[in-house]
């Protein structure tokens, strides 16, 4: 009889060890995916990842930074009341969860993918969001890579988990091929046009899609994660510009009207999906100096001036009105 009181005991004080270390992992995961709540998007300003902790931060000052706090994330980006976070999850195969919430980061959809985080866009009423994940691979300058894209429409719901079926145009012709990858959304303010980078047979094109018929089309080779401007003429995008893996991208600028592109004066090559600050600046990340994993500058959209230190220590930039 002693000896199964014991037993018992034992069992009990196991039992109650493991709810404890178990409730003690869901509040640090919960902490780490929601913050403290104490932060949030609430004020207009320039938002960030920062490099450092992950964790969401607003610009304050010349290459400063304010308050942090919110979900830890790999990629963020945030418009109107709706905010993305993008973070790999532990384990194999990788996997990313997108976290979308409101300004205030409180959860509206949270979705996982297969893959490691790679861009994030939201469309400038909210509605719409994208992301792109490497299926394989980790970098755009190799050949051996493959992406994901989604894109979610939280106005009815709707996930297309992969924009790979979409009906493509190419040279006129509809294009069939194993090899399509899509990756760097951007939406136009109408909520239905959108841009992106498709890459098939060794070439990268610029395509512009349409959600209601399901299609797109490809306007021109040689444009990378395109990023509309807020009056919906102008795209910044990374050229190929050399055949170097360690540096084969420029900044340029996209005429809609002509399809004709001009260089910005950033001379570093820029492997991010750059955003517009406002209608005549370009912002994106670089990599860091003194150990920091990155910065975050601007430059003029009109090719003139020189670039600008915005964000010591940051990525990810964000303007929300």
């Amino acid at each position: 009889m002693r000896t199964a009181l014991v037993a018992l005991a034992v069992f009990v004080l196991a039992g109650g060890s493991l709810g404890y270390v178990m409730h003690a992992r869901h509040r640090e995961q919960t902490t780490r995916q929601s913050g403290d709540g104490s932060f949030g998007l609430a004020a207009p300003g320039l938002y960030f990842r920062d490099a450092a902790t992950g964790l969401l931060a607003r610009a304050a000052g010349p290459g400063g930074a304010g308050p942090r706090g919110g979900p830890t994330c790999d990629r963020f980006h945030a418009a109107a009341n709706r905010v993305l976070c993008l973070r790999k999850l532990p384990g194999l195969p990788a996997r990313t969860e997108a976290l979308v919430t409101d300004r205030q980061l409180r959860e509206i959809r949270r979705v996982t993918v297969p893959g490691i985080p790679n861009r994030a866009r939201v469309s400038a009423s909210g509605n719409l969001l994208s992301w792109t994940t490497f299926a394989t691979g980790d970098s755009y300058a190799g050949p051996g890579f493959s992406t994901r894209t989604s894109i979610l429409d939280l106005r009815t719901g709707y996930l297309v988990k992969t924009m790979e079926d979409i009906p493509l145009t190419l040279g006129g012709a509809r294009h069939h091929a194993a090899d399509v990858n899509y990756w760097g959304v951007t939406f136009a303010a109408d909520d239905n046009r959108f841009f992106a980078t498709v890459s098939t047979r060794g070439r990268t094109h610029l395509v512009e899609g349409d959600l209601r018929s399901w299609s797109a089309r490809a306007l021109r080779e040689n444009v990378e994660c395109p990023s509309l401007s807020p009056d919906g003429t102008r795209i910044a995008f990374k050229k190929r510009v050399s055949d170097d893996p360690a540096d084969p991208w420029r900044l340029f600028v996209l005429d809609l009207a002509n399809l004709r592109d001009h260089p910005l004066a950033e001379p570093h090559g820029v492997d991010d999906q750059a955003v517009w600050l406002d209608d005549t600046t370009i912002g994106y990340a670089l990599p860091g100096q003194g150990g920091r994993a990155s910065d975050i500058w601007s430059v003029p959209a009109d090719g003139t001036g020189t670039p600008r230190l915005v964000v010591t220590g940051g990525s990810s930039p964000a303007v929300v009105a």
